[in-house]
């Protein structure tokens, strides 16, 4: 290690230091299937999405149907299409997903998490719109477990002084 006596020592052996970490790191590459399709798993809640995506017309197909059957409630359609707007891509990608465990609303965050890895995958451009935006984040939160000698999670029995 060089002799540092000042700062601008320290801030010489830094940036030689940082310089071949910045080579190192190549900007990420397409990852796609023979196919030309990119796969991720989405979560949320306790729903799993496995997300297939594909250039296209923008036909949304979650478990054999069409998104407009399976997820009935504008609300869900619309966290589904997030993803394509926020990358400004609406319309030009075929998405095929398969949802289980949950209800409705934790799988259609399960899908949008799905959709945004695979989107990122296979354009790598697209990832700092789907982070700035928090897409590409497991929403941790699940359901509380119950304890025992409780009712619920955090419930407890009334109390009763006499």
């Amino acid at each position: 290690m060089a002799d540092i006596k000042s700062l601008d020592d320290l801030k010489s052996a830094v940036g030689a230091a940082a310089a071949p970490a910045a080579e190192a790191a190549a900007p990420r590459a397409p990852v796609r299937d023979k196919l030309g399709r990119a796969y991720a798993t989405g979560k949320r809640k306790d729903a799993v999405a496995r997300v297939w995506v594909k250039p296209g017309s923008g036909k949304v197909v979650v478990n054999g149907k069409e998104m407009a059957v399976y997820f009935a409630r504008p609300v869900l359609q619309m966290i589904l299409k997030q993803p394509f707007t926020i990358a400004n891509v609406e319309g030009q990608f075929d998405v095929y997903a398969t949802v289980a465990g949950g209800g409705l609303s934790g799988q259609a965050g399960a899908v949008k998490h799905g959709i945004s890895k695979a989107l990122q995958l296979y354009e790598p451009s697209l990832r700092p719109a789907l982070k700035a935006a928090g897409f590409l984040t497991r929403d941790s939160r699940v359901v509380e477990r119950k304890k025992y000698g409780k009712p619920k999670a955090r419930r407890s029995f009334q109390f009763s002084k006499r």
